[in-house]
């Protein structure tokens, strides 16, 4: 809820991968206290899976900005019905602040919504794992600055290992290699994070796939949480 408003109608700026837009929706229907189908959030989804790749434009790997075509797709959303928008992906949080003054909606955050809940859980560092675009520009890291709470990453071998994960095996519908995933999660666990955030949400589906326990937190189960709420309905069945 923001400023005490109650947001009628949801739209969600998707396709920043399919899979994961699917997932958050999916995530939506089954955690809102509901007793028939008029108690679910109304909801409009874009799903463009052709905006242009977020890291490689941060990196300055491509010059093809996905900022114009996310602008387009939340206007449409917006004059459709939208009252408030969510993206369920971090990386193009990048662009959050261009978004939203572009958008004249409220755009809830999923970067700053889950280093809140890790502040508001009495956390005192969390590791990080994500794109290079959201590490290398410092998304988290900005975040957890303001909020006094510490931050580490993966080294520049692991993250390669987690870019693999996310571009080469989720994104392209392959079973992930947990025994990478297992070395990185390792290396962050031995400088004493409180918790590892799963800063990208392709790799919120390795926790719906019950590979993961409670010491992860799901960048996209607060974003889903905070939303259920944002709506006016009361969220359930999170373990957050």
């Amino acid at each position: 809820m923001r400023n005490g408003s109650i947001f009628k109608t949801l739209g969600i700026l998707g396709g920043l991968g399919p899979m994961a837009t699917v997932y958050f929706y999916e995530m939506l229907t089954e955690h809102t206290e509901v007793s028939c189908d008029q108690d679910h959030i109304n909801i409009l989804i874009s799903s463009r899976a052709d905006t242009p790749d977020r890291t490689d434009f941060i990196l300055g790997r491509s010059k093809n900005n996905p900022l114009p075509v996310m602008i387009g797709e939340a206007r449409r959303l917006v004059a459709a019905g939208a009252d408030v928008i969510v993206l369920p992906c971090n990386t193009a949080h990048y662009f959050y602040d261009e978004l939203s003054r572009a958008t004249g909606v409220p755009i809830i955050n999923i970067i700053t919504e889950t280093v809140s809940h890790c502040v508001g859980c009495g956390m005192k560092k969390i590791g990080l794992l994500a794109t290079e675009g959201t590490v290398r520009s410092e998304a988290y890291g900005s975040v957890c600055q303001r909020l006094g709470i510490g931050i580490t990453y993966p080294c520049e071998a692991s993250q390669r290992l987690i870019n693999e994960i996310i571009y080469d095996e989720i994104k392209q519908g392959k079973a992930p290699d947990m025994e990478k995933f297992g070395q990185v999660a390792y290396e962050l666990r031995e400088q004493d994070c409180d918790t590892l955030v799963l800063g990208c949400t392709e790799l919120s589906l390795l926790k719906k796939s019950g590979h993961l326990g409670r010491y992860y937190t799901d960048s996209l189960e607060v974003l889903a949480s905070v939303t259920i709420r944002s709506c006016g309905k009361t969220p359930i069945g999170f373990e957050l």
